[in-house]
Formats: C-alpha cells, structure tokens, sequence
C-alpha cells in the first residue's frame, strides 16, 4: 500500500473521529457515526484488504476512545476491523454499481453490520447488555443506520462538488 493512500485514510478516519466528538444529537438523541462514514468513504477511495485494515483500526480505537457503552473499548475494535473488511468486499463485489445508489447502500447495509457486531461483541465481553439485543438494535442501531445514510449520500455529494470545482481549477 503507498504512503498516500495510507495518509488519506489516517486523515478521512482522523476527520471522521473530530465530527463524532462534536456533533449534536440530531432526532430523538441519535447523530450520524461519522466514524463508520469515513470508514466507508476510505474503502470508497481504496477497498483493498490492507486498506481496510488500517481504516478498520484506526476507527476502532478511535470509537474505543470515545465510548461509554460498557464492554465498549473492545467491542468498537473488533466491530470496525470486521465491518472494514467486509464492506471493502463489498465494494470490491459491486465495482460497476453507481455511487449514487452504493453509498447509500453499502452504508446502510454496513452501518446494520456495525451495530450488530458490535453489540454481540459487547454482549460477549461484559456478560449482559444494558438492555436487550433486539431493543438496543431496534432503538439505536437502526435510527443510527438511517442517518449514516442520509449524512453519507449528502457527504459524498459535497465532497464529489467540491472535488469536481478544485479539478477545473
């Protein structure tokens, strides 16, 4: 893997850690997890294994970092190393898919992964959650899926925009 591409994904993981930390609940207490969406955006940019194994790493310490959900360190590493790997093979799968309809997609579909993952992996290390699987899913997992999608779809757009303005510069 070249030294690029390792920079762009330390910096779209280290921007994704900065907009976690300060962005306010926006419906009913949820906020979009710009760590997973900047995870997804640097497999967008290079799906390689490798890749998503730094990326995978990097989001998990920087979500363990930052949780309060008990088991939390751990499961957020385990969570975002497995997550990384399986959506970059997701992307790898679908290369001809139109980004339009794939971000949405890969980051609904992996940000569902993510939760649930993360929520057996927790589940795993202390024991007993703070409430049911399928309520904790239900409630957190699935409102949090539907703003990743639609903070990611607008995000990619933004960035295509101001990619495209720099480029005819």
């Amino acid at each position: 893997m070249k030294l690029k591409d390792s920079l762009i994904t330390a910096l779209l993981m280290a921007v994704g850690y900065v907009l976690h930390q300060v962005t306010p609940p926006i419906v009913a207490g949820m906020r979009p997890n710009f760590l997973l969406i900047m995870l997804f955006f640097s497999l967008f940019l290079n799906p390689k294994p490798k890749n998503a194994l730094l990326a995978g790493f990097l989001g998990g310490i920087f979500a363990a970092l930052s949780t309060t959900f008990p088991g939390g360190q751990i499961a957020n590493i385990v969570d975002e190393l497995i997550t990384g790997q399986v959506v970059a093979l997701l992307i790898r799968m679908t290369p001809s898919l139109n980004r339009q309809i794939a971000v949405p997609f890969i980051t609904l579909v992996g940000t569902m992964l993510s939760g649930a993952i993360f929520l057996s992996v927790a589940m795993l290390v202390v024991g007993a959650l703070p409430a049911a699987f399928s309520a904790l899913y239900t409630m957190v997992v699935l409102p949090t899926a539907a703003i990743n999608t639609v903070a990611a779809l607008v995000l990619y757009n933004v960035a295509k925009t101001a990619f495209r303005a720099v480029i005819k510069s």
